[in-house]
């Protein structure tokens, strides 16, 4: 299993790029058809697949492999309590109140 907490952030972008790379491989698509089907460059395939490129680059290829559902498990949807919530609008509605004071 990889060590996300002893890996330096270089590495894990590269262990991202090999599990992209694999992930394609399993789809049984060339880096050539991926690109062609996301419109993106072949080199921007191969940048995703060696840890560098963009956010939103990573989400085409993610999309086209039908894979969009892994982000969950990338950055799990992270629910606030009923008392977080709270604590949130109320912390809102008080910077609401304070601006409008400032604008007077």
């Amino acid at each position: 299993m990889f060590d996300y907490y002893t890996a330096s952030d270089k590495a894990i972008l590269e262990e991202i790029g090999k599990r992209l790379q694999a992930l394609r491989l399993r789809r049984n698509v060339t880096q050539e058809a991926l690109a062609e089907r996301t419109t993106l460059s072949p080199t921007t395939i191969k940048s995703l697949e060696k840890g560098s490129g963009k956010l939103a680059n990573l989400i085409a290829v993610l999309r086209e492999l039908n894979a969009l559902q892994e982000l969950d498990n990338f950055i799990p949807a992270t629910r606030l309590s009923p008392i977080q919530l709270a604590a949130t609008k109320a912390r809102q509605r008080q910077r609401a109140t304070g601006s409008s004071k400032d604008k007077s």
